[in-house]
């Protein structure tokens, strides 16, 4: 095969900080070719080279055997380099037509927009990618982050690209729907698309890749054959360690009744959910895009108000109103797009622990600065959080750490149920092994934890008990010893709708 893209001895630093350090990477027409690597080991950085955000300090990018400087992330979308970037890059009050045809729409006859022909070429771009059911007319800022990124994958093969750059597309996908795109990988690379795939799941990679290379702390480890490497190495290698125990899940009894949901509905998301989680317990909720999962979790956090049925915190109903009264009654919910509803991503770590508990660091109704720096100094200790101070821009954190940041801001409300919704999505091996030793110890101090994931092994691995949904019901629980992910997977697949006796 061909070289479609090449990197020679490739550097970036900022601000004299060396976070790219003498690289060498190429990839081949149809091939997939895996870039792994803890947050902050450079793939980023890496790839916004590639894709003509930054310039290279030092080294050259080769297309075909041509040197080429791209000026612009457009000069690299003309030269045949389409990315899909972890953090999506669309317009929520456009189309997801005009979001995947902007600056490149079809032209009418006599001029203008061919707004009939774009969306004929929406369409095609998103049935290639198993995408049926999205509206091509849909407001994108109506849409589930699983539908955004496919919107944001079209758009990027709507440039027919030589070379397609995937920065974890399937961070926000269900199993089944991460299978499906991983079979669009696969036929474009057998048309000849170069593909650079990241992620952090490691089945996909050993189910897509051809080859990999590994970074870590801005050099590369190795490039290798994928049927030459295994877990464990992969993951030696991205972190210099090995992870003998990823899901360390600590045995807890489980005491009383935290909380209860009985017959609860939300008219349009889900109808009859009974479900009961006790102190010290992980109830982990599986189920495909889709299922209600995430729905149950804003109608619980008053979000979405439940239209029947009951909600009882600690044996005695209540009826939430809104998110500040969740939190009030000892609820805190970790949101699954920590980007757009978990953080404030342009403000500090200070600002962002404090805003879920203002009362704590506020004295005469004025926001104390010194408070709000204390308890962010005690949340980067508490939490392991990698920053430089308080001070730091939250935006500037690894996704690993951003997670953490959303965790603090929580905790810090001394909640008794924590709503966990996707809590390691687009975060690396290292940082989730992390994450899972923190809710391990929550648990363990007694807080009973509600664990939604479209990870069907980080459901397995960290939870007491699992509750199964589909088209918006309870459909199955399994404990502990006999969950296992034939049965859990079986139980997540849509079933018709059963009709009531009545």
């Amino acid at each position: 095969m061909s070289v479609s893209l090449e990197l020679r001895g490739i550097t970036k630093a900022f601000s004299g900080v060396s976070v790219v350090q003498d690289v060498d990477f190429d990839v081949r027409a149809g091939e997939v070719h895996a870039l792994m690597g803890e947050n902050g080991a450079g793939k980023s950085t890496l790839i916004k080279m590639m894709s003509g955000i930054y310039r290279p300090d030092r080294g050259e990018i080769r297309l075909g055997s041509v040197p080429v400087h791209f000026g612009s992330p457009r000069e690299a979308v003309r030269a045949g380099i389409a990315t899909v970037h972890q953090e999506l890059l669309l317009f929520p009050e456009l189309s997801v037509a005009e979001n995947i045809m902007l600056g490149h729409a079809p032209r009418a006859r006599f001029g203008g927009v061919s707004w009939v022909g774009m969306r004929a070429r929406a369409r095609h771009l998103l049935d290639q990618l198993h995408s049926h059911e999205l509206d091509v007319d849909a407001r994108v800022g109506d849409l589930s982050v699983a539908n955004r990124q496919r919107v944001e994958i079209a758009r990027a093969l709507s440039h027919s690209p030589r070379v397609l750059i995937m920065d974890e597309p399937t961070a926000a996908l269900s199993d089944a729907d991460a299978l499906r795109l991983l079979e669009v990988v696969r036929a474009l690379a057998k048309q000849g698309v170069a593909i650079i795939y990241v992620s952090h799941r490691m089945a996909e990679i050993f189910n897509v890749a051809d080859r990999v290379t590994v970074l870590r702390d801005g050099h590369k480890v190795a490039t290798q054959a994928i049927t030459d490497v295994d877990h464990g190495r992969l993951v030696a290698q991205m972190v210099g360690r090995r992870v003998e125990q990823l899901y360390p899940k600590a045995d807890v009894p489980p005491g009383a009744p935290m909380l209860e949901l009985e017959a609860l509905s939300c008219e349009g998301r889900f109808r009859d959910v009974s479900l009961r989680v006790h102190r010290g317990e992980i109830l982990g909720v599986a189920g495909l895009v889709g299922s209600g999962r995430t729905e149950l979790a804003h109608s619980i956090f008053g979000l979405a108000p439940a239209t029947s049925g009951r909600v009882l915190l600690m044996g005695q109903p209540v009826a939430v109103r809104s998110a500040a009264h969740a939190r009030d009654l000892g609820i805190a919910y970790v949101p699954e797009d920590r980007g757009l509803q978990g953080l404030i991503r342009s403000q500090s770590l200070r600002v962002n622990v404090s805003l879920a508990s203002l009362s704590r660091v506020t004295q005469r109704g004025l926001i104390r600065r010194t408070f709000e720096s204390a308890e962010a100094l005690r949340a980067i200790k508490e939490f392991g959080i990698r920053a430089r101070g308080p001070e730091q821009r939250v935006r500037q954190l690894s996704g690993g750490n951003q997670q953490k940041v959303v965790l603090a801001k929580w905790l810090a409300t001394g909640p008794r149920i924590v709503i966990l919704d996707e809590p390691t999505r687009g975060i690396d091996v290292g940082a989730r092994a992390e994450i899972y030793a923190l809710i391990s110890r929550l648990a363990g101090q007694g807080l009973a934890i509600l664990l939604i994931s479209s990870d069907l092994p980080e459901v397995l691995g960290m939870s007491d008990r699992v509750l199964v949904m589909s088209r918006g019901r309870a459909v199955a629980t399994f404990g502990r010893g006999e969950a296992t992910a034939q049965g859990v997977g079986a139980a997540m697949a849509p079933v018709e709708e059963i009709r009531d006796a009545a």
